[in-house]
């Protein structure tokens, strides 16, 4: 396997609830270690339904803007620079607490981003919908709140 090295704004672009996700690695990448992606978040889009990854981590680095974070019922502001991990198993949901937009760096390990490959197709074919996001996490092996 050979390194790989992106110049800034590079990698695989998604869409889903307004936000732009920009996978610097997947799970092709990485033998499904982990998947890394720089997420932007508009002021006021929607939030994904709470759910909890049974066996997956994630952990957000937050690059610019802040990140609202409810993990297992606790609520958090974390500011640009601020870090937080969800362990696999927590109940989360995550959205833009600030004025501007969000960029948050978010790793998932194992790999999830076949979920998030399936996420942009159906919002791109317009039948993204709070169930229909639930029905795809469960599809992926995540579990709705």
């Amino acid at each position: 396997m050979s390194a790989i090295v992106l110049p800034p704004g590079d990698g695989i672009t998604l869409r889903a609830r307004g936000n732009t996700l920009r996978f610097k690695a997947i799970g092709a990448d990485t033998k499904d270690a982990f998947s890394l992606f720089e997420r932007e978040v508009p002021q006021g889009a929607r939030r994904p339904a709470a759910h909890r990854h049974p066996g997956t981590v994630e952990a957000f680095y937050v690059l610019a803007g802040e990140l609202a974070l409810s993990a297992d019922g606790s609520d958090h502001v974390v500011p640009s620079g601020g870090f937080a991990l969800v362990p696999a198993g927590a109940v989360h949901t995550f959205g833009n607490a600030g004025s501007g937009v969000l960029r948050v760096l978010i790793l998932h390990a194992p790999s999830l981003d076949r979920y998030f490959a399936d996420l942009d197709a159906l919002d791109g074919s317009g039948g993204l919908n709070p169930d229909s996001e639930r029905e795809l996490m469960r599809r992926h092996g995540l579990e709705p709140a």
